[in-house]
């Protein structure tokens, strides 16, 4: 058979404004659940292919000599897979699978779009699914016990652009905030190996790569595996140009992870402060104290580590005055990058169930859940101002003066990175207020006239 999978983006994703920024906040790269996939039907004797929309345009007529299509759903690209979905049994007469986080909360609804819909982690049902061989409409997949049992994700079946591999040592997460996704899907949490994990990373070196994500929500939430992945990273030669991870702010502790990190290149990492306000960090249960952030942010500068820092808008017991201020600490700690992500609820998760019981939801158009539009009724603000805190924080934070510290700081390249992180944010702020203003039913005039 030939199976092609489809990773789409939204269509507010697929414009130049959105590309630009992404182009200067990270280097493109390939979610992992379809290239690992493809290896597995690879193995079974069929030939793939995959796509993915959101750094380059798909031409759909790719579909016409496939056999079966799998198209991959998180919340925000999910109107996207389901105008895929619709077309490719329409108009190709293509048999669709349809999978990912969001059809996995919503089986029934990603069913209207698709021949069936795969829950949770495909890879022991997928062959049989893609061969025609599971009758039932929708397919509950068991988690896979031991992670080391899986292949690694397979590169050469990628047509679209990709800089950095991708590599998840674990899945899941050993907390449980309220809005993450991560924790329901993935669950329980599991993780691999230190030595499979130094095998897929020797893979991706010898294939050239020079940048290396590591997509766990929290690579260093386990210590001391973190420290052997990291001392055998160094021992086998297997470090990068520069490699991007996700941590919390209790990995500032420990000087000897700290070291180790810097020593291996991980010197990108992206840490959910999410709010200085404790009653928000206690209300989302985020387990963490304001002493920590403000320790780790002081910390990491003296390794050279550069700091992402998350902060969530519209918690409910955050105000305007709150988010500002987070956003000055965050420049006060010289954070490399700042990403604010507007609390959005996502099916599935705590905090859905919450504001859909309070009736606080106010635009159900998937689209817009991409933690960049406001969807929902804040508690302490109206919509429009949650949204307008949003464009604020980003103006505020990139700064051609912000650009230059960065220069002193981390250097040539990062200050580059900066000047063209501020250049996309005034352009992304100017499209805001043009279209708060309009006349159209764009999502901003709309809040505008909610308000």
């Amino acid at each position: 058979m030939k199976i092609l999978f489809i990773v789409p983006a939204a269509d507010i994703r697929r414009n130049w404004v959105y590309r630009l920024g992404g182009s200067f906040y990270g280097r493109s790269n390939s979610i992992t659940g379809p290239l690992i996939l493809g290896r597995i039907l690879e193995d079974a004797g069929h030939h793939v292919k995959v796509y993915e929309e959101l750094y380059q345009d798909v031409d759909i007529d790719v579909v016409k000599d496939a056999d079966a299509v799998g198209i991959y759903t998180m919340t925000s690209n999910a109107i996207r897979a389901y105008e895929l979905g619709d077309i490719l049994r329409e108009k190709y007469k293509k048999p669709v699978i349809i999978g990912g986080m969001h059809a996995s909360a919503l089986p029934e609804e990603a069913l209207k779009h698709a021949d069936h819909v795969i829950i949770g982690e495909a890879e022991k049902v997928i062959v049989d699914a893609m061969e025609g061989n599971i009758k039932e409409d929708i397919i509950y997949a068991p988690p896979i016990e031991n992670l080391d049992d899986i292949p690694f994700p397979d590169y050469s079946l990628l047509e679209t652009p990709c800089q950095a591999a991708n590599v998840m040592t674990s899945r899941g997460c050993p907390f449980n905030c309220i809005f993450c996704t991560t924790s329901r899907m993935f669950y329980p949490y599991r993780y691999r190996s230190p030595d499979n994990v130094i095998e897929e990373l020797k893979l991706y070196k010898d294939m050239g790569f020079k940048y290396v994500n590591f997509e766990d929500d929290n690579f260093t939430a386990n210590k001391p595996r973190a420290k052997e992945i990291l001392e055998k990273m160094i021992r086998e030669d297997v470090t990068f140009k520069e490699t991007f991870y996700f941590g919390r702010t209790d990995m500032a502790k420990d000087k000897e992870l700290l070291e180790l990190l810097r020593d291996t290149n991980l010197n990108r990492v992206l840490i959910g402060i999410e709010s200085l306000n404790q009653d928000s960090l206690d209300y989302i249960n985020k387990k963490q104290k304001i002493e920590d952030i403000r320790m780790c942010g002081e910390t990491l500068q003296k390794y050279n580590i550069k700091l992402i820092a998350s902060l969530v808008l519209g918690l409910d017991y955050d105000t305007k005055q709150d988010i500002r201020d987070a956003v000055q600490f965050c420049k006060e700690i010289n954070a490399y990058q700042l990403q604010p992500a507007i609390l959005t609820p996502y099916p599935g998760t705590p905090i859905y169930e919450q504001f859909k019981k309070e009736k606080r939801i106010l635009i159900d158009d998937w689209q817009y859940y991409d933690m960049m539009n406001v969807v929902f009724k804040p508690k302490n603000m109206s919509p429009w101002e949650l949204q307008a805190e949003f464009f604020n924080a980003v103006d505020e934070f990139y700064s051609f003066k912000g650009a230059l510290k960065m220069f002193k700081l981390f250097g040539f390249e990062a200050g580059m990175r900066r000047i063209g992180l501020c250049i996309a944010s005034n352009v992304g702020c100017s499209i805001f207020k043009k279209a708060s203003n309009s006349d159209n039913d764009n999502i901003y005039s709309q809040l505008k006239k909610a308000s």
